[in-house]
């Protein structure tokens, strides 16, 4: 059981940081502000980024950027699959995975956001998450049922 949880936390995981890079290589302009405030804080003077044309290095540093992200977005979507498959091969069944990967997906996802993007969540927000994992916990504490039920033969 424990490696097939290992898998499904890993694959959870793994979706919220392709997801997270979704964001990143396709969102407005967050790569290029983030370029812009580290060249500040590292650099100095943003004047000596400037380039003869009078544009900054991140107005195209930020696309080679955004292709990195989107490169991990599809490597990350290629191996989550791949642990969630694993997930469903190590469960005793297939609902315990799903539930695990998912649960682990939003918790995740919540975490990355604060941490890449400042993002905050409202109190139902949380209030769902908790009941996702209160279902979880049901789920993994309740006995697996046998996979064919016996039958019993008629005396004749």
């Amino acid at each position: 059981m424990f490696p097939g949880v290992f898998y499904a936390l890993l694959a959870g995981f793994l979706g919220a940081v392709a997801s997270s890079s979704a964001k990143l290589s396709l969102g407005a302009d967050y790569l290029k502000g983030v370029c812009e405030t580290g060249l500040k804080t590292w650099g100095g003077e943003e004047r000596k980024f400037r380039q003869a044309d009078e544009t900054t290095a991140c107005d195209w540093l930020h696309i080679p950027l955004r292709l990195l992200c989107g490169g991990m977005l599809f490597t990350c979507n290629a191996v989550m699959w791949t642990f969630f498959a694993k997930a469903l091969r190590y469960s005793s069944s297939s609902a315990r995975a799903t539930v695990t990967t998912t649960a682990s997906n939003f918790i995740s996802s919540a975490f990355l956001g604060q941490l890449i993007f400042g993002e905050t969540h409202a109190v139902l927000w949380w209030v769902g998450i908790s009941l996702t994992l209160s279902g979880l916990l049901v789920l993994h504490k309740s006995a697996p049922r046998d996979a064919q039920p016996t039958i019993a033969k008629k005396d004749e």
